[in-house]
């Protein structure tokens, strides 16, 4: 249903409570929700119960009933539901920790123009709140929905999605999900993840007193940071680093810190891996030597790419694409190197050969691959009608002929039935000069230090959303074997 009357009425109500959503974005976004342990009766940590409480006080405010699902899931929407005949939006009120480097401060959500910057307002408080706000604007223009609308607010998308997992085996699902984490159109699959480590089977010498880097599983580290006994250091070793590693001596200890460009671990184009340039500085100024040199080569060796050419996991197909593997977060543990991947494999790669891949790789380099999740792919079905639907009203819209599309992120889509992406991605251009003048080359991104939402695109991005669902109404929204592996 495309109607150029509707769509005016549409624009205009968005353009009319813009500056209210924004500060309603403002207000989630001031709340450090990084999912966590269990606190009393809050599965994901208090912030996260406290995010959740504050969007669904913002859905009652605005009329709509809410429902919380022991805090790990929140509803808004109507009071009864006709599951069969739903359509669900998804969205997660959970952030990525803070990292390094932040110009803004990180939970202080700053407006510059038409950006607010703050962790999270991309992804995924600003289109939560939008989602909020287009069935607001359905509601009031009294657009006529053949099928019901109820948005869900989760806690754990970050970390592995047990806030998910939990409601899912306890609560009923829509008849059809959307899940607005992602770039238009329609992301119809999900590549697999896989998470683990490796851990050395042999310990550094106590000459390393320090070696991390990372802080989350999906995000490349833009720090890396090791500490030395400078004793124990070959004499003139510390003369050949390079100058972009920056030195510091105290008390005897030498601490090496390597700057690297952060990004999401699916979308490694563009990042830096801070890890890599710590390896790569310490082993070619021959730092360390024997075991330690070993174990380090070895970690170094596990970052050297993003695809995993280096331990025979390489992989690519059609309708998915490459197979990424990225090196992200470093640790000691009583003195075995530790280091843990977020491998995102296409829809036809086989997981358990990968992992068996990697368990032969790894220990051959000295270390115990340990897989730690296997969330499947995800793929709903190319040829539901919802796809196509909402695919050309995005097009006809923007005037692009885009096609959707399978992506390396992971989303709610691959914990639901009958689910995909739709929208609301929106990481400001490289050439966009307006934001080049608010934050650094490599900022703004989702996952990166200055995280910032372009809210002109959010409104219009709201207004395809508006006009796609209308575009649904005489589809029916169920469909055999909708969502199976490709």
């Amino acid at each position: 249903m495309y109607n150029q009357e509707i769509y005016a009425r549409v624009g205009e109500w968005m353009e009319n409570h813009k500056e209210e959503m924004i500060r309603d974005i403002a207000k989630l976004a001031a709340i450090p929700s990084i999912s966590g342990e269990k606190e009393g009766d809050a599965p994901f940590g208090k912030m996260c119960q406290e995010a959740l409480e504050a969007m669904l006080e913002m859905g009652r405010s605005y009329g709509f009933h809410t429902e919380n699902y022991e805090n790990y899931v929140g509803s808004i929407g109507s009071r009864k539901k006709d599951w069969e005949n739903t359509i669900g939006f998804w969205n997660h009120l959970d952030v990525v920790p803070v990292g390094d480097g932040w110009d803004y401060s990180p939970f202080e959500p700053a407006r510059a123009g038409k950006y607010l910057i703050a962790r999270g307002v991309q992804d995924n408080k600003g289109p939560a709140v939008g989602l909020l706000y287009v069935m607001r604007c359905l509601r009031d223009l009294k657009l006529p929905m053949k099928h019901e609308l109820c948005l869900f607010v989760g806690c754990d998308e970050e970390k592995g999605m047990r806030d998910m997992e939990y409601y899912t085996a306890h609560y009923p699902t829509p008849a059809m999900s959307m899940i607005a984490d992602c770039s238009f159109p329609v992301c119809f699959g999900e590549k697999g993840i896989l998470e683990g480590r490796i851990r050395s089977h042999k310990t550094l010498s106590d000459a390393v007193v320090e070696l991390s880097g990372g802080n989350a599983g999906n995000i490349i580290p833009d720090e890396a940071v090791m500490v030395l006994r400078k004793e124990k250091l070959e004499e003139g070793a510390l003369r050949r680093l390079p100058e972009a590693l920056q030195m510091q001596e105290e008390g005897g200890m030498i601490r090496l810190t390597a700057k690297g460009l952060a990004g999401h671990s699916a979308f490694p184009e563009g990042s830096d891996n801070a890890i890599r340039k710590l390896c790569d500085a310490v082993c070619e100024a021959g730092l360390l030597t024997g075991g330690d040199r070993e174990l380090l080569e070895g970690i170094r060796t596990a970052v050297a790419g993003n695809y995993g050419e280096e331990s025979g996991i390489a992989y690519e197909d059609e309708l998915s694409g490459r197979l990424t593997c990225a090196g992200t977060v470093l640790r000691l543990e009583e003195g075995h190197v530790m280091l843990t991947f977020n491998i995102r494999y296409s829809i036809t790669a086989d997981a358990e050969g990968i992992c068996s891949t990697l368990t032969k790789f790894w220990d051959g380099k000295g270390f115990a691959w340990i897989l730690e999740r296997d969330s499947k792919p995800n793929y709903f079905n190319r040829k539901h009608p919802a796809v196509d639907k909402l695919t050309e009203v995005f097009n006809r819209m923007t005037g692009q002929q885009r096609e959707p599309y399978v992506m390396g992120g992971g989303t709610y889509a691959r914990k639901l039935p009958n689910a995909f992406g739709f929208g609301i991605g929106n990481m400001p251009g490289e050439d966009d000069s307006p934001y080049r003048e608010l934050v650094a080359r490599g900022h703004g991104g989702a996952h990166g230090p200055d995280e910032a939402l372009d809210c002109d695109r959010l409104v219009e991005a709201l207004k395809i959303y508006a006009m796609g669902l209308l575009a649904l109404n005489d589809i029916t929204l169920c469909m055999p074997e909708v969502n199976t592996k490709a």
